[in-house]
């Protein structure tokens, strides 16, 4: 299916590994030109290299934290005119309440948080002056399993799905569309070894971390290219109508309310 992105320009935060380098690639096969954003220059060069090269389109690359709304404005300044904004960056650690102190707290939802929100307003009101634009925010199915070893993200990703209803619930007569992603586990490298920190710690090996995907759907996580697919479609204009959803994408785990 072509779906006629070719020309456009898409910004993919946490751009240079997981979902975000895969959304950024799905992209650039597409014909669109891609901006990806990270804190890490040297991913970022890898990434950039390997999109480039294996498609004939625009890679520009930014080294930014944007847990600090300075760097999100100095974004919003250099690339006014973006088509697509995909939000991405950030990962909020697990523990439970008692577990996650004050500091965590605040520095996971600087980043995933207030940075997902401060880049909708930053490039909210470019778009609207465009009267057009495609925001997709990655959020996460905690927000529906309510995981109590995980509360920092349940919390954090149920608001910003929130978020994302009630500013897709108005953005079209902005002619802008705001719909988010929420992803299960993804068997990305940041998930992997959460997986084999897990197994060390229940049987003292690493080596069988494999065993704690198979009481999964399908006895394995998504793959990055199964989450990207979706952002890309969304973000088409096949999808034209779609605004104001959280599309969740996890083989019907929190559909049976069950914490992974």
């Amino acid at each position: 299916m072509d779906l006629k992105l070719a020309g456009k320009t898409a910004l993919i935060t946490g751009g240079s590994k997981g979902i975000g380098r895969a959304t950024a690639e799905i992209f650039a096969a597409e014909g669109c030109n891609v901006i990806i954003v990270s804190r890490s220059a040297e991913s970022l060069a890898e990434a950039k290299q390997a999109i480039a090269r294996a498609s004939n389109v625009r890679v520009d690359t930014v080294s930014a934290d944007l847990s600090d709304s300075k760097n999100v404005d100095r974004l919003a300044g250099e690339f006014p005119h973006i088509d697509i904004l995909v939000n991405n960056a950030g990962a909020i650690p697990g523990g439970t309440l008692l577990k996650v102190d004050e500091s965590t707290w605040r520095k996971a939802w600087d980043l995933k948080v207030f940075g997902y929100i401060n880049m909708c307003r930053a490039f909210y009101a470019l778009m609207q002056t465009r009267k057009a634009g495609v925001i997709v925010n990655v959020v996460g199915n905690a927000a529906d399993t309510h995981d109590p070893e995980y509360i920092c993200g349940v919390a954090g990703n149920a608001a910003l799905a929130a978020f994302t209803q009630a500013l897709g619930s108005v953005s079209a007569k902005d002619g802008i569309r705001v719909v988010a992603i929420s992803p299960g586990p993804v068997a990305t490298d940041r998930l992997i070894g959460l997986m084999k920190k897990k197994a060390q710690d229940r049987t003292g090996s690493a080596d069988n971390w494999k065993e704690l995907f198979k009481p999964l759907p399908f006895g394995r996580g998504a793959t990055a290219e199964e989450i990207d697919a979706a952002i890309a479609f969304l973000a088409s204009g096949h999808s034209g109508y779609t605004s104001g959803s959280v599309v969740t994408i996890d083989a019907g785990l929190s559909a049976r309310a069950s914490a992974f």
